[in-house]
């Protein structure tokens, strides 16, 4: 498989990236789950994605079973911020020096490494001063704890602060950026991603079959009873295919799969390769549930998609165009009530 520069990190990573959420028991658990790694690994994929959050832990403990003989071969990320299961503590969630050095170690212990590749920000954390994140951050690379570091569906105007802090106090700036982008939510190519190329930020999109809606399945009267697992109930905006955001792109899907069809592709393969297209992108995330997801998304990684059909996915999902706003995922702390001069 192809290797593209982890922004410049001057690590190397394949052109697609394994997601870990839903292999623990939010998901597919166990032997299964390590199978779908294994699978993974052998067909050329070396870049693991996790998170603290997923499964409340049991993710990262997957993938450090997984990984026991391979690690070496391996860049494996994973993500801090929010609260681990239901941990009420206030101190033991988000960005603060604090909860980062409690954190990491957690991570560590859980994916039996001694170091990570590639330690993310899971969101903004606005209630906590930039520098003390950065500098912690910057902590951990000297220490050897962590390789580099990142952030994940960050505004434009905050992944810009954010090397301009680490420029001023001579910090290790972040290196990546983990954006929501699909044919669907094409937001990010607005700001996000001409900002992450400036600044020679690495992109590893998340979602880009739209949370399953540019998997063919949506709008054939095949698809799950709504809602489909207790993840999605908490998400009505984003997935009830009742709601009239989502009919638009329930729409727009069966229209790029009949393109998809024309082209000789899957709309899968289609839609995974289209995020791959965009310049700036380094490695979109895959996130399969079953083996059967996993073969039809790694055909991807062997598909350039000819002009014509691009200005074809244009015309029916316009550069920049979000259709269901929910899925923007680029929340703004300043839109917020509070912030608005009202009282609670």
């Amino acid at each position: 498989m192809e290797h593209r520069p982890l922004g410049r990190t001057g690590i190397s990573v394949s052109k697609l990236c394994l997601g870990a959420m839903m292999l623990g028991p939010w998901g597919t658990d166990g032997d299964e789950a390590i199978r779908i790694i294994h699978a993974a690994l052998d067909a050329g994929i070396d870049f693991i994605d996790t998170a603290d959050v997923y499964s409340a832990g049991g993710s990262e403990e997957i993938v450090g079973r997984a990984l026991k003989g391979r690690r070496d071969r391996v860049v494996l990320a994973t993500k801090l911020v929010f609260p681990v299961g239901d941990d009420p503590d206030p101190n033991r969630r988000g960005a603060s020096r604090r909860w980062i050095a409690q954190a990491v170690e957690d991570s560590l212990r859980r994916l039996q490494t001694d170091w990570i590749d590639l330690y993310q920000l899971h969101r903004p954390t606005p209630e906590t001063d930039l520098e003390e994140t950065l500098d912690a951050l910057t902590d951990l690379v000297r220490q050897g704890k962590i390789r580099a570091f990142g952030t994940s569906t960050y505004p434009p105007s905050l992944l810009v602060e954010a090397q301009w802090v680490a420029r001023d106090r001579r910090l290790i700036r972040p290196h990546t950026e983990q954006p929501p982008y699909s044919i669907l939510n094409r937001g990010v190519e607005a700001e996000v991603l001409p900002v992450c190329e400036r600044h020679g930020i690495g992109v590893i999109p998340w979602s880009p079959l739209a949370g399953g809606f540019l998997t063919g399945r949506y709008g054939t009267g095949g698809e799950e009873p709504w809602p489909a697992s207790p993840a999605r109930a908490r998400l009505t905006d984003i997935f009830d295919p009742s709601l009239p955001a989502n009919q638009v792109k329930i729409r727009a899907a069966r229209q790029l799969g009949a393109l998809a069809e024309e082209a000789g592709l899957t709309l899968i393969e289609m839609a995974i390769a289209f995020v791959l297209e965009h310049p700036a992108v380094t490695a979109p995330i895959i996130g399969p549930r079953t083996m059967a997801h996993l073969e039809s998304q790694l055909a991807a990684a062997d598909v350039a998609l000819p002009a014509d059909v691009l200005d074809r996915i244009d015309e029916i999902v316009p550069p920049g165009t979000v259709l269901n706003p929910a899925d923007a995922g680029l929340e703004n702390p300043a839109l917020d009530a509070a912030r608005r001069r009202r009282r609670a």
